[in-house]
């Protein structure tokens, strides 16, 4: 009976998709990561970044915990001191700019000057 009460403390995390949905609306190129607040994981991760060219709309789909936390952070391609969200590095704070991994997707995030 004990082992049946270990098993279901230890339950796999469910997975889910959610889909971030950027638009750069600033006249530079733009790069973007997605962070979750929950564990240590950076979307796309290996030293990669999303990259919005000027006028640009993107669809970036995650595979992600149901549940999960995740904050966005975006940066002009080369200024990471003019950024949006939590900036690189998942450094700043933000008021409105996580989002809850529960499926379907984001509204419309747009990056404007």
């Amino acid at each position: 009976m004990a082992a049946g009460l270990v098993l279901a403390a230890v339950a796999p995390a469910f997975a889910a998709d959610v889909t971030f949905v950027m638009r750069n609306d600033h006249p530079n190129a733009v790069e973007v990561e997605l962070y979750s607040q929950d564990r240590d994981y950076v979307w796309p991760g290996n030293n990669q970044v999303f990259y919005l060219n000027d006028g640009e709309t993107k669809q970036i789909p995650l595979s992600c915990e149901e549940g999960e936390k995740i904050c966005y952070g975006a940066w002009i391609e080369g200024d990471k001191q003019s950024y949006w969200g939590v900036g690189p590095e998942n450094a700043a704070t933000c008021d409105d700019c996580c989002y809850t991994c529960e499926g379907g997707q984001t509204e419309q995030i747009n990056l404007t000057e």
